[in-house]
């Protein structure tokens, strides 16, 4: 008899907790209808731009929920790979990260690989006439159909325009040829750098500068905040900065589609205005530094030289035609290109 009510017991409890378990209408929320978002990216600096991006959307989802939404923000501290961000936004780690296109793809979802060619935009405007147009609505359509809607695209930001950072500057196309490259080592941007002659090098962000005063590596690549914040600048092989401007980044502030689908009206409302209003801030803090940390890289000893970018921009164009071909994206390159 006691075997059978031991049974018992552990049945009922387990029919409890499932019964719990799919109630998924209160996921995240305290029985107050409450809700805690756990927002995250890689940078660890406090004065990187996605930190400020991040602290304006916990300000404005705070302020225009009535209460109902608390936004816990984490730089860097939930793992500084955006693969980890990634995979903790799936599995509910997290609510809100930020990420590049570069690990989006890897995820299936390939036609993200559009915005991360290089040369793909040529100018800031250029990228805002796509990300926030045609082009970024039908970006944002196929990641929440190809996921499953385990994403959403609540708006682009974007990392700054990228520059080559190296051991000597570049004054032709030639100069490169040879040099261990820091960046990414697959795809239709390690294809573009080895056609300039370069050998795309896989670093870790976080080991970048040691490999840089270490000589791993030859040079490497990134927008002005983002290096000088880390002192690149100062080693024997990032000093010389040319300024290739060969992507105008893009970054998806991502939601996991599920949970926001699990939000009251209000709450949903109050996220994509918060969403809003950090794609306004994060543009504005990236804009102003990019010019300070700039001279400060200057003021450092840094060098900084202008090159012809034609011959670049040419050597990238057969790249992009066969990339977006392989990955279904012909007809929104075209549109890229007609933005213009």
């Amino acid at each position: 008899m006691k075997y059978v009510a031991t049974l018992l017991l552990v049945l009922v409890l387990s029919l409890g907790v499932l019964a719990g378990c799919g109630n998924s209408e209160d996921a995240g929320a305290n029985e107050d209808g409450k809700i805690k978002i756990i927002a995250a990216h890689n940078q660890t600096s406090p004065e990187n731009p996605y930190q400020y991006g991040m602290k304006e959307f916990k300000k404005v989802a705070e302020e225009n929920s009535d209460g109902s939404i608390e936004v816990e923000v984490h730089a860097g501290t939930l793992g500084t790979s955006e693969s980890e961000l990634v995979e903790k936004l799936k599995l509910g780690g997290a609510d809100v990260v930020l990420v590049s296109p570069g690990f989006m793809s890897k995820t299936g979802i390939k036609e993200i690989d559009l915005f991360a060619m290089p040369y793909v935009f040529d100018s800031y405007e250029h990228w805002e006439k796509a990300v926030d147009g045609e082009v970024g609505d039908q970006i944002a359509e196929t990641i929440n159909e190809k996921s499953e809607n385990t994403f959403k695209v609540l708006g682009y930001w974007t990392a700054g325009v990228r520059h080559y950072y190296g051991k000597e500057p570049l004054n032709t196309m030639s100069d490169i040829k040879g040099m261990k490259f820091r960046t990414q080592t697959s795809g239709a941007i390690a294809d573009y750098w080895e056609e300039t002659g370069a050998v795309p090098t896989s670093v870790a962000w976080g080991e970048l500068y040691q490999a840089l005063q270490q000589g791993v590596v030859d040079a490497s690549e990134n927008a002005y905040p983002y290096f000088v914040q880390q002192n690149h600048h100062k080693t024997e092989n990032g000093k010389y900065i040319t300024e290739t401007a060969h992507d105008y980044t893009t970054r998806l502030l991502l939601i996991n589609g599920e949970k926001f689908d699990t939000y009251t009206d209000e709450q949903k409302d109050a996220v994509l205005q918060a969403a809003e209003a950090s794609v306004t801030k994060e543009i504005e803090v990236l804009h102003k530094q990019e010019e300070e940390y700039k001279q400060k890289a200057v003021d450092e000893g840094a060098e900084v030289n202008e090159i012809d970018r034609e011959p670049f921009i040419e050597l990238a164009k057969p790249i992009q035609d066969k990339t977006a071909e392989e990955i279904g994206a012909t007809e929104l390159l075209e549109k890229i290109r007609d933005l213009k």
